[in-house]
């Protein structure tokens, strides 16, 4: 049981590691990539990469499972973003939106399956 426990925490602390660096890379998007002139782009970077790095860092410190949930909802509405807010003309904004948020959508699926599909061991 503790081997189990032990394993789970390391997963699931590599997931939240990966997904704070993904909040702080998609935070600072738009200074990087250069589309700080594009106002709803560049605030929705800044919020939703804010948020994603919030929840990770929230995550690293709690094994429930509300962080999964918020930041898959987080990379949905990052994947949804540029047609929904209207910069999907705005190359780098765009790709960066779809880039990380397809990432951190999969790792919170990958994350929510785990935990809820490890087969029993039996050392």
């Amino acid at each position: 049981m503790f081997n189990r426990t032990t394993k789970r925490r390391t997963e699931k602390t590599t997931i939240d590691v990966v997904n704070f660096v993904l909040g702080a890379c998609l935070a600072s998007a738009p200074w990087v990539l250069g589309f700080t002139g594009q106002t709803a782009a560049a605030w929705n970077a800044w919020v939703v990469g804010a948020a994603v790095a919030f929840v990770a860092v929230d995550a690293l410190a709690n094994l429930t499972e509300w962080e999964e949930w918020a930041n898959m909802a987080l990379g949905i509405w990052a994947i949804l973003a540029p047609w929904l807010l209207g910069f999907a003309e705005v190359a780098q904004a765009m790709y960066a939106h779809l880039f990380i948020g397809l990432i951190v959508t999969v790792l919170a699926a990958v994350d929510l399956w785990m935990a809820h599909n490890r087969p029993v061991s039996m050392a």
